[in-house]
């Protein structure tokens, strides 16, 4: 496929917008695409999917203010961190807790995992899922003044921790 504004060259950025309910399609060629300006960020080979998540999750400001911090074990530096999009060491998850827990609550909703279990492998795990879930029901029964639902989840609440020690 040619590119749509010079008719010389192949089509390598394939552009689709829909505004109003109305999709309009562009075929460009990397030349034309980096002319008309507004496809720059696809085009960089310095495109980085960390530095595009940064931005959209308004992550600058946490980062810059744990610029201090730096993981003993293998240097690595928060802002390290937010560069590279990974942590450096199983340690780096301690040092920099403080900072990774409201991040992590922001970009995935919790700071915890929340998805599937192995059913094999997942009987602690599942069986603290069901104890938070518990725990909630129970707040939610003393709001409500459901006294005898409350001491009936209660109970299940202390059973089921015995059962994980």
């Amino acid at each position: 496929m040619l590119c749509q504004e010079c008719r010389k060259r192949a089509a390598t950025v394939h552009v689709t917008q829909v505004v109003n309910q109305t999709k309009t399609e562009k075929h460009l060629c990397s030349e034309c695409a980096r002319q008309m300006g507004e496809f720059e960020f696809a085009l960089s080979p310095s495109f980085n999917i960390n530095s595009l998540l940064a931005s959209m999750f308004n992550l600058e400001p946490q980062l810059a203010a744990g610029s201090r911090l730096r993981c003993e074990n293998c240097g690595l530096t928060f802002p390290e961190f937010g560069k590279a999009g990974r942590l450096g060491c199983s340690q780096c998850y301690a040092e920099f807790r403080p900072r990774l827990e409201p991040l992590l609550r922001r970009v995935h909703g919790a700071s915890v995992h929340t998805g599937k279990v192995p059913s094999r492998t997942g009987g602690a795990v599942r069986a603290k899922k069901e104890i938070e879930d518990l725990r909630r029901q129970l707040a939610q029964a003393v709001q409500a003044e459901e006294f005898e639902r409350a001491a009936r989840l209660r109970d299940e609440i202390r059973s089921k921790e015995t059962q994980l020690t």
